[in-house]
């Protein structure tokens, strides 16, 4: 069996109807029932019904896709499907691989991750963060301009997506001068993206200190498969660790390139996104050409996974 890597998006995944692809999956539906009864609130109206504000609200965001993640997995075992040799999660995407991996438990993650939310929006007030795209300059490049732009206020790089695609955060009018310095240094773009915290940066902070307080709570076993993380790209099989990398990530950088470049490292021939979407599809084709970049965007596309795979 060819060596795969599973991978799960964070925020930025969601739409409206994007369960729809999975109709012949009654996991599916189940595990959103599941959900909808621990978070007390329907969560597949949401996803099939809910207006834009509704599913891009961070409150609700966060548990949507943990959800759909946990859904998705749950559908590809249905199907006896081979177990991948390693996971990765983007920025919320890590709790869905920690759920797969069976060191974190479904009904422990959702009260997780909607209070994780709670605290990153509390962190921040509305109006004060920005976070933003900077597309077609180097990382060095964009730190320099990070550097030079914060001008006492808060600016960093925040995500390294792809090679020429790094997201910086922090206060809006530091994220603004940002992208405009980026594009005077030769950026092909720089866009605002419609998220309401400026995720991964050090305003964080007082948001990561109360993730530390709740997470000593929450019960952590051995992943069953090594869970790269955002924060340092390494895999632990210590709770106390994997907890520690968790606080970590709500401010450091999620090093998504080094990421599915380890992968590669260690033998991974496929990268397989798992998820209703294909937004790390994209990234994962042009960091790293030797891995066929696969994703399980609906039951077709399962199916063709399963034949490659083979």
């Amino acid at each position: 069996m060819t060596q795969f890597a599973l991978v799960f998006p964070g925020q930025g995944s969601q739409s409206r109807g994007m369960m729809n692809g999975y109709a012949d999956f009654s996991v599916v539906r189940d595990t959103f029932a599941e959900a909808s009864e621990i978070l007390k609130q329907d969560m597949w109206q949401l996803v099939s019904d809910g207006s834009d504000a509704e599913l891009n609200a961070t409150v609700n965001t966060q548990p949507i896709m943990l959800t759909a993640g946990v859904a998705v997995f749950r559908a590809w075992q249905s199907l006896n499907a081979p177990q991948p040799v390693m996971l990765a999660g983007h920025s919320l995407g890590e709790y869905s691989a920690l759920v797969a991996s069976g060191a974190l438990k479904f009904t422990d993650a959702l009260p997780l991750v909607r209070y994780r939310a709670e605290c990153m929006q509390q962190a921040v007030p509305e109006g004060v963060g920005g976070i933003a795209a900077i597309l077609g300059l180097d990382d060095d490049g964009v730190r320099a301009v990070c550097q030079e732009a914060a001008q006492g206020e808060v600016l960093e790089a925040v995500n390294y997506n792809s090679p020429g695609q790094v997201v910086i955060a922090g206060n809006r009018a530091a994220v603004e001068r940002g992208m405009e310095m980026a594009k005077a240094r030769g950026a092909k773009r720089a866009l605002m993206l419609p998220m309401s915290v400026p995720s991964h940066c050090s305003l964080l902070k007082g948001a990561a200190e109360k993730m530390r307080s709740y997470l000593e709570n929450v019960p952590l076993q051995t992943p069953t498969i090594p869970v790269l993380h955002n924060a340092d790209v390494k895999s632990y099989s210590d709770a106390g660790q994997i907890k520690d990398a968790l606080v970590r990530q709500l401010y450091s950088p999620v090093r998504w390139v080094e990421t599915v470049l380890y992968f590669g490292q260690n033998g991974v021939k496929f990268n397989v996104e798992c998820a209703p979407g294909k937004v790390l599809l994209g990234l994962n084709k042009r960091i790293d050409t030797n891995q066929e970049a696969l994703a399980l965007n609906d039951g077709a596309a399962m199916q063709a996974t399963l034949a490659a795979l083979a």
